[in-house]
This record gives C-alpha cells, structure tokens and sequence, in this order.
C-alpha cells in the first residue's frame, strides 16, 4: 500500500517543487530522502521525463524545499532544500535555492506555522543547507496571502504580488568565504575565473576566452558538448579550489559566463547550472554575480557596467534580467556587503498528497 503524504506545489520565482512539512518526513535522512526521490521521480528511478513523479523534467521544476518553525532563536522558520538529479535517483542538498524561498513564507501561512499579518507578513527565514537568514514579505491583506499583483519577473510568465526577500551574512555561505580561492582570478585550463560565494558558489569566466559572443541561444550553448565538456573540467578543479571537496557528483559550483550588457544592464550571463544551461538566472547566482562586479580586480573588470553610487544591479540572462539590490561598501579595499535584496514572487498551484512506492 503506498504511503501518502501531504504536500503542495508552489511556484517561486523561476522555478517550481514541493514543499513539506518536515513533520511529515521520515526522520532519518536515507530514507527521507528515497520519499523525495520517489515523490519527484516515482518509481521510474532514471526517467529523466519523470512521467511517474511529479517532477517536470527539468532541474528547476525537480525541486524540494522542507519547512518547520525554527530551532534557532535568530528565525522563525527553518528551510531546507532539496534538489532532485533528474534521471539519477539522486538528491544533493549542499546549496540552497533563492526561488524557492520565495514560496517558504506563503507555504508556512497556508500551512498554519506562521500566523499572517495584515497587511503584509514577515519572517526571518534560516536556510538551513548554508546557515544564511532571509528576511522576507509577502502581502497578507486579510490575513490572506494574496498570490496576484503586477509585478513581472523575467523568464516568468505573467504577473504577481511582489515578495521581498532580503538576505543576510550570505558572505561564504557554503565555501566559507567570498573568494574562497583567497584569489580575485584564478587561471583554470588558460581560462581566467572568477570564483564567488555569496550565497551561491559561481565560477565566472568571460564568455570571449571560449571563442563566445556571450549572447549566443540557449539551444546553441546545449548542443555545443566540446564547450560543455571544457567547463565541466574547469567545474571540477575549481570545486576543490572553492573548498567544496569532488563536486563530480553535485551541483555546484554552477559556472557563468559573462560579456558586457546589452539591455542597459550590468552585465550579461549564461549560467551553467552546472551541465544545463539556465533559461535565467538563479536568485542566489544573480547575487554572487552583482558582488562580483563590485569587486577589484576581478574577472568582471572592463565588462561590468555600473555606477558606483548605485546599489541596483541588473544582470542580464536569456530571458530577460534579474535586479540584484545590494547594501554595501568598500573599506581599505576589502567589499562588505551588509545585505543584499532581491524580488520575486510565488503563486500556489496545487496542495493534496503525494503517493510514495514504498517498494
């Protein structure tokens, strides 16, 4: 008989997943983590369609995100994620995701675990895969998340309630320090990098080493293996440089590569998360991105544009771009970033149970 778990499916930012109560879940992690993997990939294990499972084939749509109140006196709600490897039957958990975070506050109202306001609802949210705090509101006219709105995120479609979600200490989340390399640019196969943590660990190259416009399509990125096969080589010494250990089997660091803005941005992306090429950008990403602009001497120099009396940064992706909203400044050359603010929204698409095969 296939055990049942209750669950919903939220929209947050450009991606999408489950989200669960932790009481709901097994406590021990390999088999809480076979649920997961069963409730996203059914018991196909290796379908990377997903048919059987309530994935959509896709990295951003294999999501997870596990919510209870907070063990820590600094929050109110623990969030942990989970990402799915589509088609391996696996899960990593070392990173977290921004978009998905998005849907951690409407979740723990509609669940009953956060009390709304009116007429917006806060809470201080502790990502618990790499110890940062979030600072986030959603509007709550009523006491009611309220899901419409007008704003418009890139590579979204449609319209929403704006949320706002303002990071806190994401300085070396998981790789202990911004530049974990303890090098502005690193020289990885003759190709100078930039490699970043701020909430997200990124390896940044310029798009022109690769022989790159940096504009090219999507399709055009995915279909070139000699390319992929280059940046994953670079992935894998630069995961050791980062600190992160064999990141063969993971998913991070992810891999950006950049060339100067043509939408009046800061600076264009095409992000690698890793092997698949991001049809935006990820929240977390687009911030370790923007500090890397800040930064002297980085891989960004000459690319980047931006003032230096502005805290908004607009970073360009295929699909449009991502405003990264950072509160910093630069003291005897050293960058401290104090926050940095993102919007984004999320939508309810569907609550019930998720039928787990239990053998």
């Amino acid at each position: 008989m296939p055990l049942a778990i209750p669950y919903m499916h939220f929209r947050g930012g450009s991606s999408k997943g489950l989200f669960f109560l932790k009481k709901d879940l097994p406590e021990d992690e390999t088999l809480r983590n076979q649920y997961l993997i069963s409730a996203i990939e059914g018991t196909t294990l290796g379908d990377s369609r997903q048919i059987d499972g309530l994935g959509g084939g896709s990295s951003l749509s294999s999501k997870i995100a596990i919510v209870s109140p907070s063990t820590i006196p600094e929050a109110d709600l623990d969030y942990f994620f989970v990402q799915v490897q589509i088609g391996k039957g696996k899960v990593s958990t070392l990173q977290t995701c921004g978009n998905m975070l998005a849907g951690v506050l409407p979740f723990a109202i509609e669940s009953g675990i956060i009390k709304a306001s009116t007429p917006t609802t806060s809470a201080r949210i502790n990502m618990v895969n790499t110890g940062g705090i979030c600072e986030v509101l959603v509007q709550t006219p009523e006491y009611q998340v309220q899901y419409e709105g007008s704003t418009k995120i890139d590579g979204v479609v449609g319209t929403s309630a704006p949320i706002i979600c303002n990071y806190l200490d994401t300085i070396g989340a998981t790789c202990g320090a911004l530049l974990p390399t303890g090098n502005s640019i690193d020289v990885f196969y003759d190709i100078e990098a930039t490699c970043i943590d701020n909430g997200m660990p990124v390896v940044i190259m310029r798009a022109s080493d690769f022989g790159l416009s940096g504009y090219e399509n999507i399709l055009e990125l995915e279909e070139n293996s000699a390319l992929k096969q280059k940046i994953e080589a670079i992935r894998l010494i630069a995961g050791q440089k980062m600190q992160l250990g064999d990141v063969s089997q993971q998913t991070i660091p992810k891999m950006c590569l950049i060339a100067a803005p043509i939408q009046g941005g800061v600076v264009h992306t095409r992000m690698f998360i890793p092997h698949v090429v991001h049809e935006a950008i990820g929240v977390l990403a687009a911030v370790s991105v923007a500090t890397a602009c800040i930064l002297p001497d980085s891989i960004t120099t000459k690319i980047a544009n931006f003032s230096a009396d502005s805290a908004l940064f607009s970073i360009e992706h295929p699909s449009g771009e991502f405003t990264v909203n950072l509160d910093y400044l630069i003291k005897n050359q050293e960058v401290i970033i104090q926050s940095s603010g993102v919007v984004r929204t999320a939508r309810l698409i569907s609550k019930g149970e998720v039928y787990i095969a239990t053998s």
